[in-house]
């Protein structure tokens, strides 16, 4: 019950330093950069408009679960949805640095160079998910893991799954308006054909 916890440190330490790797690669050009900057501070945008949602209802469900269950349950509810939007937003920052370092270490290196730095900056996240995860119900097992108290533990996988599903939905919806419109400034604007290789919205099709 103690190694849980102290492997899910781990698991999170091993995602920080992937990530100072991937950070350390070349993000290209003033040009890469400057892209790169955009893609960036939209994400980052999405994330708060996202979270400030989210923090009513983590709020409201708190507030509930406290009232018909108890106390215990739902600070596992909240520690739950917390790893999760902290899980979110490490995945949101690995992203948005390995996909310029991709682009760049693939027209300088190569396939195989950046095909190791994309699949670091996806390590991040999956690290960080199952890390986060583990050192949480690790934790709640330590204090609560007796059988009669092992029902306050579904407190933190409903807060975890809970935000995990609307943040599934809300970055599909946000994912699909940048899609429809890259390809619309792609066809009117640019005057590039409908899946047309030129148009970044293809290569995010693809």
């Amino acid at each position: 019950m103690v190694l849980a916890p102290v492997l899910g440190a781990v698991g999170l330490l091993g995602a920080g330093l992937i990530y100072l790797y991937v950070a350390r690669q070349s993000d290209g050009t003033d040009r890469m950069r400057e892209i790169a900057a955009d893609i960036h501070e939209g994400a980052v945008t999405f994330l708060k408009r996202e979270y400030s949602v989210l923090g009513v209802f983590i709020a409201a469900v708190f507030a509930l679960v406290f009232w018909g269950i108890n106390l215990a349950t739902a600070t596992s509810f909240f520690g739950g949805a917390l790893c999760s939007l902290c899980a979110g937003f490490i995945g949101m920052k690995a992203a948005t640095k390995a996909n310029v370092r991709t682009a760049y270490a693939a027209s300088r290196d190569g396939r195989d160079k950046a095909l190791n730095v994309a699949f670091s900056g996806g390590a991040v996240m999956g690290l960080a998910v199952a890390s986060l995860g583990l050192f949480g119900v690790g934790l709640l097992f330590y204090y609560y893991g007796r059988p009669d108290q092992a029902a306050i533990i579904n407190g933190f996988a409903m807060g975890a799954s809970s935000i995990a599903l609307f943040a599934r939905v809300g970055g599909g919806i946000y994912t699909k308006t940048a899609d429809v419109g890259a390809d619309l400034v792609g066809k009117v604007e640019a005057g590039i054909p409908e899946d047309d290789p030129r148009n970044p919205a293809v290569i995010a099709d693809h």
